[in-house]
């Protein structure tokens, strides 16, 4: 539970967005302060800091609506307070309906989870002061203008980078496979989770989602994507060959010796895959063309020939992997060629140069309703109407017990304890202690140095635009160094409005201890314990559908099966990383669920093996065979799913019986193309069937 506290994360946030950020929170506030018009750049500067954590990767239109949404409704908000603050009563019955409806939002996604948490904080910000109407309206106004400020800084790019977000989450892609593949092959790190899972599932999202682009650029973009993704499979699959050659020759034999030499062209195969995918990232982001990813294809073809002349007479079993890793190659190759030819047609120079040019995808992938999922999410089982309810009665019961005790910035109570509080323990428990270490001490260095050291405005403001700078890019690098910076942006930004750092530290360092405490306590009187058995439950339904997908003609369904299984696995991630966080977790539910990914893993991994034969080969051996036992798989993985979902024992099928029936069909195959497919074929199911058997040997094992 402790662990994670001071791990650092990987920082996800560039340097030009923080200083973008930064510079639309300062340069109003210094405007302001050189016109005698303090108070109009507080408040703008106030709407820019709030709306600023919107500014996040995608497209641009995405980002527009998303950012202008968020201004408006903390200006919304923010108007609400000050015209309720003189009311006590009215003020904790809209702290109330800002905490339910603010923790709700959580159900559409993060950038929602934290626009509604923006909400909460203007209401109870501006609501901790009397304020009369026409005041009230115009620091709402102040703050929406604040936020619609830092929204043009964020779209200012565009004109001159109009693809710049779709060029960037594909070079990320093809540079993160590229970074994996160069790592010297190890087969044990081979079977891990499939890497760059997360930056797919960005790539799909900006290419597919609700607010993507159209046009021919964007159809190049699409190409890309797909490439890719057969390329990561025909990686996958040649590792999976260099994993059973030896690495040198055992004996003086001939055929050793092929072995040895075809692991060692295989292996050169994937660095010269490495430097084409590198140089077509660098070309992607740089807005190039792909000259230098085609010199790098010279010695792929070097070692595509050195396996075209291999052979292993009398070792049928040799020869048949070392047609196998031929038909890989040979696809591989082929995919690294359409990617160069489409990097140049990709973007708005691609635009230019042709026009017309056409792909043949499938239908968009659109993000869900958020209305019909906020009303899916509207019953008591609902994870994030839980989150709603413990949000909105704790910032209630805040306001009214810091207004019933006249406490002094009694406001930060019910503000910390809406920033503390998450959908889950292991979230609230650690953000609750980062959020009391990194107040304390952001409280005690900028208090001490804007009260002693900086008396001087314009070093003022030239150490808020440090912090603002810090807080964005360390928050998601470790939520105690963020909450540092952002705690010392408050201490100077309510120096300019008159509050002395000094005199309020001790009691802002009490309020938030308060706060951080009423969370937690909240989340023990009324806790949403994690199941990461419904998560691994789905994720199991999603590779099952995906599994059936292979064996399909279906292309578009392929592409939506393989991305749900992506979205499943990274859930059921989440889920038992979350679980690791809680005091009542168990070593025993840990360790099954382990299993559940490492096993699931290796079936999913062959499942993407076979896709990558199959989708280049029209042959279809022995299919009434292959049939059977995708039927009997099938069955067993529904009543995996069952069991994870209802906990009892699972009704176990005979599945080697059909895979035994099928490998002795697929072993009289003789014919060329057909009997490359049918030694994947006969490799494949076997993986598949060990994987399934395991799975539901762990389940029944645990039920016992």
């Amino acid at each position: 539970m402790f662990s994670s506290l001071l791990k650092l994360k990987p920082r996800d946030v560039p340097v030009n967005v923080a200083l973008r950020n930064s510079v639309c929170v300062v340069l109003p506030l210094a405007l302001g302060v050189a016109t005698d018009h303090v108070g109009i750049g507080l408040g703008i500067a106030s709407g820019a800091m709030n709306t600023m954590s919107q500014d996040q990767p995608g497209p641009y239109r995405a980002r527009m609506q998303s950012m202008l949404l968020t201004a408006f409704a903390a200006g919304l908000s923010g108007f609400v307070g000050g015209v309720l603050g003189a009311y006590s009563v009215p003020m904790v019955i809209a702290a109330l309906i800002w905490g339910i409806g603010g923790g709700m939002f959580v159900a559409i996604g993060p950038n929602a989870g934290r626009a509604g948490l923006t909400c909460m904080i203007m209401l109870l910000i501006l609501g901790s002061t009397a304020q009369p109407m026409r005041s009230a309206f115009s620091a709402g106004l102040l703050v929406f203008a604040g936020g619609v400020l830092q929204m043009l800084f964020s779209l200012a790019a565009w004109p001159l980078h109009r693809y710049g977000p779709e060029r960037n989450v594909l070079a990320r892609v093809y540079r993160e496979l590229a970074a994996v593949v160069h790592r010297p092959f190890n087969t044990s790190r081979h079977n891990l989770v499939p890497p760059v899972t997360q930056a797919l599932l960005d790539a799909e999202q900006l290419l597919h989602g609700q607010f993507c682009a159209s046009g021919a650029a964007m159809d190049g973009f699409r190409v890309l994507a797909r490439i890719i993704e057969r390329i990561r499979l025909g990686l996958f699959a040649i590792g999976d060959v260099i994993a059973t050659l030896p690495d040198h020759a055992v004996n003086e034999s001939a055929q050793a010796d092929a072995g040895a030499q075809a692991r060692q062209a295989l292996l050169q195969l994937r660095e010269c895959t490495a430097r084409v995918l590198d140089a077509l990232g660098d070309a992607l982001q740089r807005s190039t063309d792909a000259r230098a990813a085609s010199d790098a294809t010279e010695g792929f073809k070097t070692a595509q020939r050195i396996l075209e002349g291999l052979s292993a007479d009398g070792d049928e079993a040799l020869q048949r992997k070392l047609t196998l890793a031929l038909t890989l190659a040979q696809a591989l190759g082929g995919q690294l060629r359409a990617a160069i030819r489409n990097v140049d047609l990709a973007g708005s120079r691609g635009e230019l140069r042709s026009e017309e040019i056409e792909a043949d995808l499938p239908v968009m992938l659109r993000s869900s309703n958020p209305f019909a999922t906020l009303r899916a999410n509207f019953h008591l089982r609902s994870v994030a109407l839980r989150h709603a309810l413990r949000c909105g009665a704790c910032m209630a019961l805040a306001v009214a017990g810091e207004r019933f005790l006249g406490m002094p910035h009694g406001f930060w109570i019910p503000m910390t304890a809406a920033i503390v509080l998450k959908p889950d323990f292991a979230g609230t428990f650690n953000f609750g202690l980062l959020r009391v270490v990194g107040t304390l001490a952001g409280l005690l260095l900028t208090s001490v140095m804007v009260q002693y050291a900086f008396g001087n405005v314009w070093v003022q403001l030239v150490l808020l635009g440090a912090l603002c700078m810090g807080f964005r890019l360390l928050t998601t690098m470790n939520y105690a160094l963020g909450v540092t910076m952002l705690t010392g942006e408050i201490v100077i930004l309510l120096s300019f409005y008159g509050i002395s750092p000094g005199e309020t530290m001790f009691d802002r360092g009490i309020a938030t201890v308060i706060g951080s405490a009423l969370a937690l306590v909240a989340y023990v009187v009324w806790p949403t314990w994690e199941r990461p058995r419904l998560a691994l439950a789905n994720m199991v339904d999603a590779y099952r559908i995906y599994f059936r997908a292979v064996f399909d003609d279906d292309d578009h369904a392929r592409h939506e099966a393989r991305i749900a299984a992506r979205i499943s696995r990274t859930n059921a991630l989440a889920s038992v990383e979350r679980l690791r966080g809680e005091p009542r977790a168990g070593h025993k539910r840990i360790a099954l669920a382990e299993g559940v990914l490492a096993n699931a893993n290796r079936f999913v991994r062959a499942c993407m093996a076979l896709e990558a034969v199959l989708h280049d080969n029209a042959a279809r051996p022995a299919w009434a065979h292959v049939n059977v036992f995708v039927a009997c798989v099938n069955d067993q993985l529904i009543a995996i799913g069952e069991s994870l979902r209802h906990e009892h024992p699972v009704q176990t099928q005979n599945l080697r019986q059909c895979e035994r029936a099928l490998a002795g069909a697929l072993a009289g195959i003789t014919e060329g193309s057909q009997r490359t497919v049918a030694i994947a074929l006969g490799d494949v199911c076997d993986r598949l069937t060990d994987s399934t058997n395991t799975l539901a040997y762990l389940l029944n094992e645990t039920s016992d």
